[in-house]
């Protein structure tokens, strides 16, 4: 029983595991890391500080997504964040995937 259970846990966590990399390696494809990282800032603001300042932010996906399909800018400072060439699906996919880090 309790192997079972641990297998299962073990597929949960790799399931989740490929999604993670899955994001990250769209955000490399569609150019997102030419200006964030996860981690630290680079042109513009690390993903991990992106989640965490939208975290209790209900409406946080629906406004990230704009930013990510508009552009936007002020709200990390002067630099502008232009328009990304994504689907409103894969900015939806992006953003899930900044917001869980």
């Amino acid at each position: 029983m309790k192997k079972t259970l641990l297998t299962a846990a073990g597929c949960a966590f790799a399931f989740a595991a490929a999604g993670a990399h899955a994001d990250e390696a769209m955000a490399k494809a569609k150019g997102c890391l030419a200006c964030h990282t996860i981690s630290g800032k680079l042109v513009g603001p690390a993903y991990k500080d992106v989640a965490a300042k939208y975290k209790a932010d209900k409406d946080a996906p629906a406004k990230l997504v704009a930013s990510v399909t508009k552009g936007s800018q002020g709200k990390w400072g002067p630099i502008p964040m232009p328009p990304n060439k994504v689907t409103e699906d894969e900015a939806k996919q992006l953003v899930a995937w900044i917001l869980s880090l």
